[in-house]
């Protein structure tokens, strides 16, 4: 029997973002944004434990914990205390794959004193690609035929992105960190297993979506590869797969129910449901209202794009060159197809930095210059999208490849790099962010392509994310470039929103995902059609695009060679 909500009830979604955690409350009968709560990560904002030129990326768990309490504290203050009283139950979704070591008793080893300030104890950033070189070592395992080819549900290749490089490749790097790590874990398993107080390794319940797409875990497998695997990538992770995990659970679940020391923390009723954690991306697929055939990009400083369909269609065929095929990992009823670009709103961050960087020294030297710095720091890229918007392309414009992050999708290969081409002295400023735009329009209809030359239809492309609402220049360009209407979603905070949507479902406010979401997903608010006078040149552009990385896949390969030479 259906099962819909009548009575006042509120939930929180808390989505853990790369540079900030939000806090959503929403009203789980007509789906309200009630309040929200914002809150950076103290740490990561001063630059704490990174080493950018060295692709290093890591995130200290107090700055999650701070930041949560805060946000959430935020959100709750802003409404009356009858509301606060009313909330049934939390959801999580964060970035990923950003795995951590913990100890024997489920603590992240960073939060032991004798580990505070190592980078390695910490949670490493899913952009962290520190672990390439093991990330090389298991694809050369799982193809070499001596072993299953665990790779075959994720793409064919495994990324240094995921979770099995980055535990490994730490783990080699200190000592220390590899005798205490009695076990790893997700941040999206993390924060459930912490408010509830079900951090133990052997209790914490792990969600099906990071197990599935950066886990390597498969039912016709017995879920995580075998230890002879493990340890073949490396002897520190002998031991590992008992000491991890076998039962994988969906986010309509429960990881357990707020914890008394939660709950006063924040401010909320003791015992509340805690859904399992899901990665943003697939939160926030539930929370734009997306379906089967449904291709939702969430568009930040990079893409995570998914493709949910019918199991049953897909059937025992592999979907190659992507971030995974998981029954469950999204809505809990169909398979969701995972692919992204390591770079696209980082892509424009960088362009910025590289302009400002004359003013900024000339501001160290001389401290008036700071307010025009602080002014141009804010009005830089919505002026040079304007300036791009004017500008007209043809078949001799700078063309730009998105790799400067590697590239995700089609198939990983984070030795990747990014370009500029076809430059000259005539090349403007407004010229070259038009073609970094092009490329990561241009990444995104690769993308496309990837699915539907494997016959997974797309029949609609929804964005949601921060540039998808404050770009009109930017999702024109791909409406443009792949050749498909683009829907944006009204909500500015869909991936929250989503895991709100499997609050109220574990909460039991509703029996399932699909019913939460006909009473809380978020609308359309506009749609991005394709420029049909432009069609022809975009088709063109894109094949030079394709060559351009034909010949950049080349140069990677050439230098990879003279270095194991010389090794």
């Amino acid at each position: 029997m259906e099962h819909f909500a009548t009575q006042p009830a509120h939930v929180i979604g808390l989505d853990f973002g790369s540079d900030s955690v939000r806090a959503l409350l929403v009203n789980a009968v007509s789906g309200e944004e009630v309040a929200s709560g914002v809150t950076y990560y103290p740490r990561w904002m001063q630059g704490l434990y990174n080493q950018p030129e060295q692709s290093q990326f890591r995130h200290h768990p107090k700055d999650y914990i701070e930041a949560m309490t805060q946000a959430v504290r935020e959100a709750l203050a802003a409404v009356p205390a009858e509301v606060v009283q009313s909330v049934v139950g939390i959801g999580v979704d964060t970035t990923g794959s950003t795995p951590a070591p913990i100890d024997a008793e489920g603590n992240v080893l960073a939060l032991r004193p004798e580990f505070e300030h190592n980078p390695h104890a910490m949670f490493i950033l899913w952009k962290d690609h520190t672990s390439v070189a093991k990330a090389e070592r298991i694809n050369q395992l799982a193809h070499s035929g001596d072993f299953t080819d665990y790779t075959k549900f994720i793409g064919g290749i495994y990324s240094s992105e995921w979770f099995w490089a980055k535990a490994a490749w730490v783990s080699e790097q200190d000592v220390d960190v590899a005798k205490h790590a009695y076990s790893w874990v997700e941040l999206c398993d993390w924060i459930p297993a912490l408010l509830s107080g079900n951090q133990h390794p052997h209790h914490l319940r792990r969600g099906i979506c990071a197990a599935g797409h950066k886990a390597m875990w498969h039912e016709s497998w017995g879920g995580l590869p075998d230890q002879a695997f493990l340890s073949a990538i490396s002897p520190t992770l002998d031991g590992i797969r008992e000491r991890m995990f076998s039962e994988v659970y969906t986010a309509e679940q429960q990881a357990g129910t707020l914890s008394s020391e939660w709950a006063q923390t924040l401010g909320l009723p003791e015992g509340i449901a805690v859904a399992v954690g899901e990665f943003d991306c697939h939160m926030g697929a539930v929370g734009a209202g997306a379906g089967a055939h449904d291709l939702v990009k969430v568009i930040g400083t990079s893409t995570c794009d998914i493709l949910m369909v019918d199991a049953d269609n897909v059937g025992e065929r592999t979907i190659h060159g992507i971030c995974g095929q998981v029954k469950g990992s999204a809505l809990p009823n169909l398979m969701a197809l995972e692919a992204g670009q390591s770079a696209f709103g980082d892509i424009y961050a960088w362009y910025k930095r590289v302009l400002l960087w004359p003013l900024q020294a000339l501001a160290e030297q001389q401290p008036q210059a700071q307010a025009t710095l602080d002014a141009l720091d804010n009005a830089l890229i919505p002026l040079l999208s304007q300036a791009a918007a004017d500008y007209e392309f043809n078949a001799h414009s700078p063309l730009a490849m998105d790799w400067h992050n590697g590239r995700r999708t089609p198939y990983a290969n984070q030795r990747l790099k990014g370009s500029l081409s076809d430059l000259n002295l005539g090349s403007s400023a407004p010229a070259l962010f038009a073609a970094l735009v092009e490329s990561t329009a241009h990444g995104a209809k690769a993308i496309v392509d990837c699915f539907v030359d494997q016959g997974m239809a797309v029949e609609r492309v929804i964005a949601i994310g921060g540039i998808s609402q404050k770009s009109p220049y930017v999702m024109q360009m791909c409406a443009d470039v792949i050749g498909r209407d683009i829907a944006v979603v009204r909500s500015e905070q869909c991936c929250a929103l989503g895991a709100a949507i499997f609050a109220a479902v574990a909460a039991g406010v509703y029996d399932n995902a699909r019913q939460a979401q006909a009473a809380m997903a978020s609308p359309i608010s506009a749609v991005y059609t394709p420029n049909a006078d432009t069609q022809a040149l975009r088709r063109e552009r894109y094949a030079g695009y394709r060559e351009l990385g034909q010949h950049l896949e080349q140069l990677a390969e050439f230098h990879q060679a003279k270095e194991c030479a010389h090794e």
